[in-house]
C-alpha cells in the first residue's frame, strides 16, 4: 500500500465513527465490525515481516485445544470433554519473534488490551484478556490462536461468540476444526462464513474429527458441505486444505496430539501446508478482498450517512419554517395608532419651513378633511367623539397577549413532538421554504408517511399533512425542553412584551430614512394626489395621517400586503394587514395610501419579527437549533470528505 493511500484510510477511519456519532445513525454494531477489520487486518498488518496469523476456530468439545496444543508440541491449552471450557484467547508465538516489541500489541488490537504471559493453564478457563506462550517449532513465520468455542450457549445467547469473533477477525487464515455432530450445522456455518467473508475473503483449512471408519469420500463430502457453506460456489479457489483426525482415546486423555493427515494423497502434511503458506501473496490477495469490501461498506455507511443528513436538515429548516410562521402569527396586529403617529412626527419634523408656518396657522384643518372624507364620515366622527373609546395602544397590547399566547403553545408543542405535523396555513408556508431541498431528499426518504409538501392539494385533499420527523440528533435538546415548565417559559416571553410593543431608537431611525425616501420619490410620482400631499403637509400630522388612516369604514378597509423575506432564502412570502382606509377617497389616492402604508408596515415588521424570534430561540427552540446547526456544520464537511477518500480508495485497489 502507498504511503497516501495508507494515510487516506486512517483519515476514513477516523471520520466514518464520527460521522455515525455526529448523526445518530444507529449502527453502531456495523460501524464496529468495520473498524476492528481496517484496525486488526489493514492498518497494522502492513509490514512485510509480519507474521500470518492463524486460528484455530470450532463448535464446542471439538478438539480446538488438542489441535492447538498438537501444532506446538505441548499440552498447555486445558482438553477434556466439557464444552466451553476454555474462556481466553491464546496466542502461540514464535520464540525467535520475541525483539519485535509491537507484535503483540497488533496481535491484541481488535481486544483493546495486550497479552500477558500464561502461566497456568487453569487461567484459560476464566473470562479474562488474551494470553499468550512462546513456542520453539519450526514454524517461525506463523502465530497460532486457540480460540473459545463459538456456539456454547442456550436460547442463541453464545456465552464466548463476541471474544470468539475478536480473535477470528485478527486472523489471516482459519482452521476450522469440526465433527460428525455438527459439520451440517447451518449457525455454525453462518457464523464462520460471516468471519471469513464479511470483509473480504479469507482462506481456510478445514479439519475434521472422525471415527476411523470413515472413508476418505465420506470425509471430502462432508468437507465440501461445510467449505460449500462458507463460500458457495467459490469454495475451491479459497480452501487451502482438507485433513482429517481420528478419534484417538490418548488424545482425548491429553496424553498424545492429533496426527492429520490429508484427505488428498498428494498433498503435504499439515504442519508442512502451514509453513508453505506464502505469506506477501496471501496478504496481497486478502488485503486487496478486504479494501474492496472496506470501501464498499464505508460507501454504504456514507450514503446512510448523506441520508440522515439531508433528513437533519429537512428538519432543521421546517423548524425554522414553522417558528417563522408562529413569529408571523404572534404579530397579525399592527399598533396602527403608535407608529402611524411617530412616522407622522417625523414627516412634520422634515417639513419645509413655509409649510411649518401653514401648520401653525391651523386655518385649513377642516376644508381638506370635508373634502377628502365626506360630510356623512365627518358627522359620524363628531358624533362618536364624546363616547368613551378604549386606548387604542391597550387593545394592541391585549392583542399582542392573546397573539403571543397562542403562537408560544403552537411553537412549543412543535418543538418538542416527535413529528412537525404541518397542514392548512403553516403547511403552505412551509412549503415554500423546504421546496429547494425536497426534491433532493423525497426520494431518499423512508418515512411512509410524508407528503410532498410541493403539492397544490384542493377539497379533502388540503386536509393531508406534511410530516417530518425529529432526528435523533435533537432528542436529547427535546427532552430538556420538554422537562421545563411550560408555564414559566410563557410567562418569560410574556414579560418581554413591551420590546414588541416599543418603538426602539433603531426602527425610529428607518422610520426617518423612509420619510426622507418618500420626499425625495414625490417628484417622481405622476399619478400622485396633489391634494392628498397638500393635506399631509398642511394639516397637523398627527391628526392628518391618523385619522384619514384609522376612520374610514371598516367595510371599505384595504388589506396592506407586505413582502416577507423568508428565513433561508424564500422571497414570496406575505403578511396581511387590514388596514382601514376610508371610502371617500378616490382611486388614486387610495393606491397612493397604500404603496405608503406598506413600507411603514415592512419596517415595523423588519424589527419586531426578529425581535420575536429571539424570545422564541431564547425560550423554545435555541437548544434544539443549535444542536441541529452544530451537527449539519460538522457532518457536511465529513460526508464529502469520506466520498472523495472511498473513491479515491476504490480506484487504487482497482489499480
Amino acid at each position: 500500500m502507498e504511503t497516501a493511500q495508507f494515510e487516506a484510510l486512517k483519515k476514513l477511519r477516523k471520520n466514518i465513527p464520527r460521522l455515525s456519532g455526529l448523526l445518530k445513525l444507529g449502527n453502531d454494531e456495523q460501524i464496529r465490525f468495520w473498524t476492528d477489520i481496517v484496525d486488526a487486518k489493514l492498518l497494522s498488518r502492513l509490514t512485510p515481516d509480519f507474521p500470518v496469523v492463524a486460528a484455530i476456530c470450532g463448535g464446542g468439545s471439538s478438539g480446538k485445544s488438542s489441535l492447538f496444543n498438537s501444532l506446538i508440541g505441548d499440552h498447555l491449552s486445558p482438553t477434556g470433554g466439557t464444552a466451553g471450557l476454555n474462556r481466553r484467547v491464546l496466542f502461540s508465538i514464535p520464540a525467535v519473534r520475541t525483539g519485535q516489541t509491537d507484535l503483540l500489541t497488533e496481535l491484541a488490537r481488535p481486544f483493546q488490551s495486550a497479552p500477558d504471559p500464561l502461566n497456568a493453564g487453569e487461567e484459560l478457563t476464566v473470562p479474562g484478556k488474551p494470553l499468550y506462550v512462546l513456542n520453539r517449532s519450526p514454524m517461525n513465520n506463523l502465530v497460532i490462536l486457540d480460540t473459545p468455542d463459538f456456539d456454547t450457549g442456550a436460547k442463541g445467547a453464545y456465552t464466548n461468540r463476541e471474544v470468539t469473533r475478536m480473535a477470528l477477525e485478527t486472523s489471516d487464515i482459519l482452521i476450522y476444526i469440526f465433527t460428525n455432530s455438527n459439520y451440517n450445522n447451518r449457525d455454525n456455518t453462518d457464523f464462520i462464513a460471516q468471519m471469513l467473508t464479511g470483509i473480504g475473503k479469507r482462506k481456510c483449512f478445514l479439519v475434521y474429527r472422525v471415527y476411523p471408519s470413515f472413508t476418505q469420500q465420506e470425509v471430502l463430502d462432508h468437507a465440501m458441505t461445510v467449505a460449500k457453506g462458507i463460500y458457495g460456489e467459490l469454495a475451491d479457489k479459497y480452501l487451502l486444505g482438507v485433513y482429517r483426525t481420528d478419534e484417538d482415546n490418548d488424545v482425548a486423555a491429553g496424553k498424545g496430539f492429533m496426527r492429520l493427515k490429508p484427505v488428498d494423497a498428494h498433498s503435504p502434511g499439515f504442519a508442512e501446508a502451514l509453513q508453505s503458506v506464502d505469506a506477501p501473496k496471501l496478504r496481497s490477495e486478502l488485503y486487496a478482498s478486504i479494501l474492496r469490501d472496506v470501501y464498499k461498506r464505508a460507501g454504504t455507511i456514507n450514503d446512510d450517512a448523506q441520508v440522515s443528513f439531508d433528513e437533519l436538515r429537512l428538519y432543521y429548516d421546517a423548524l425554522q419554517a414553522a417558528q417563522g410562521y408562529c413569529v408571523h402569527e404572534a404579530l397579525k396586529h399592527f399598533p396602527m395608532d403608535r407608529v402611524m403617529r411617530r412616522f407622522a412626527r417625523i414627516w412634520a419634523a422634515t417639513d419645509p419651513t413655509h409649510v411649518k408656518i401653514m401648520r401653525r396657522t391651523g386655518s385649513v384643518i377642516e376644508l381638506p378633511l370635508k373634502m377628502l372624507l365626506g360630510a356623512a364620515v365627518w358627522a359620524k366622527d363628531q358624533l362618536s367623539a364624546g363616547q368613551p373609546k378604549p386606548s387604542a395602544s391597550k387593545e394592541f397590547a391585549e392583542k399582542v397577549d392573546e397573539d403571543l399566547v397562542t403562537a408560544v403553545t403552537s411553537m412549543h408543542y412543535q418543538a418538542v413532538s416527535r413529528q412537525i405535523s404541518v397542514s392548512g396555513t403553516l403547511s403552505d408556508f412551509v412549503a415554500r421554504q423546504v421546496s429547494e431541498i425536497n426534491d433532493k431528499i423525497i426520494s431518499k426518504r423512508k418515512l411512509e408517511n410524508v407528503q410532498n409538501p410541493q403539492a397544490e392539494p384542493s377539497g379533502e385533499d388540503s386536509k393531508l399533512a406534511l410530516l417530518v420527523d425529529a432526528h435523533p440528533v435533537v432528542m436529547t435538546e427535546q427532552e430538556k425542553l420538554r422537562a421545563r415548565d411550560f408555564k414559566s417559559i410563557l410567562q418569560s416571553i410574556l414579560a418581554e412584551k413591551e420590546s414588541i410593543i416599543s418603538i426602539s431608537r433603531d426602527m425610529e431611525k428607518d422610520l426617518e430614512q423612509l420619510a426622507d425616501h418618500f420626499r425625495r420619490k414625490m417628484g417622481l410620482w405622476h399619478k400622485i394626489s396633489q391634494t392628498f400631499w397638500a393635506m399631509l403637509n398642511v394639516l397637523p400630522a398627527t391628526v392628518a395621517v391618523t385619522y384619514v388612516l384609522s376612520t374610514g369604514d371598516p367595510v371599505g378597509a384595504a388589506g396592506i400586503k407586505v413582502k416577507l423575506a423568508g428565513l433561508f432564502g424564500a422571497k414570496d412570502l406575505y403578511a396581511l394587514f387590514a388596514i382601514p382606509v376610508t371610502t371617500g377617497l378616490k382611486k388614486a389616492d387610495r393606491k397612493q395610501i397604500e404603496e405608503m402604508l406598506g413600507p411603514i408596515v415592512q419596517t415595523w415588521l423588519n424589527h419586531k419579527l426578529k425581535t420575536v424570534q429571539n424570545l422564541f430561540e431564547e425560550n423554545i427552540t435555541g437548544g434544539i437549533l443549535q444542536c441541529a446547526r452544530i451537527n449539519i456544520a460538522d457532518a457536511e464537511p465529513l460526508i464529502r470528505e469520506n466520498g472523495q477518500l472511498i473513491k479515491a480508495g476504490a480506484k487504487g485497489v482497482e489499480n
